[in-house]
């Protein structure tokens, strides 16, 4: 069964070819045995890139290809990186569907043209961020107020090559919900020590992650 309805289909291939510039690489991580959700992300990937002939699916066994995975910095399945003609660190962990589709439409597009679109304020707090940071958004495929949290937490991304950001799906690493505490979406960890709850306009969650990635933040 179709994951991607045909209506959707036909609107992500015209907008598609009207906004996509550079080729992007779709990577996909599962195992030889998939695991419970491996099966919808490998079928959802593979629909969603053959809706252009600028993006193209590489598939890879974390086992198999663990020096791959762990130069992409994945530790967990199932996940996809999105890699243009740069790596941007945007990650996703779990199925990219529910609320959070439109987000890895965007995603490709701006990895496309490898920048993002933001106010200069937004821009002014990102764009000075010179240490490594780690920023996981928490969702649920329901959560209404999940997906601008993860676009803005990947507009960041590619922006600032320090930044690595990941969407990680509450319901298919409980073991994560467990040790981050979460208990309700969006949740966002900043370098596994510091956390704000619910959804935050851009401009506002850029001046925490610039705190946090300073030690200026309180703890989670």
């Amino acid at each position: 069964m179709a994951l991607i309805s045909d209506k959707d289909k036909d609107f992500i291939t015209e907008t598609f070819a009207d906004r996509l510039r550079s080729d992007v690489t779709v990577l996909f991580f599962t195992q030889e045995h998939e695991c419970m959700y491996c099966r919808e992300t490998r079928g959802f990937a593979e629909e969603l890139t053959a809706l252009s002939d600028k993006l193209h699916l590489e598939t890879y066994d974390l086992v198999n290809d663990a020096e791959v995975a762990a130069t992409h910095g994945i530790d967990k399945i199932p996940a996809i990186k999105l890699i243009g003609e740069q790596d941007h660190g945007v990650r996703y962990f779990g199925v990219p569907m529910g609320c959070e589709f439109t987000v890895i439409v965007e995603d490709i597009i701006d990895v496309s043209w490898g920048t993002s679109n933001m106010d200069p304020e937004t821009m002014g707090n990102v764009l000075p961020i010179d240490k490594k940071t780690h920023i996981q958004v928490f969702v649920s495929p329901t959560c209404p107020y999940c997906p601008q949290m993860v676009r803005a937490a990947h507009k960041f991304a590619i922006l600032n090559p320090s930044i690595t950001a990941d969407m990680v799906e509450m319901t298919e690493f409980p073991h994560l919900v467990q040790k981050y505490d979460v208990m309700g979406v969006p949740k966002t960890i900043v370098n596994e020590e510091f956390s704000i709850e619910g959804a935050y306009p851009e401009k506002a969650f850029s001046e925490y992650v610039k705190m946090a990635s300073e030690g200026k933040f309180g703890k989670r």
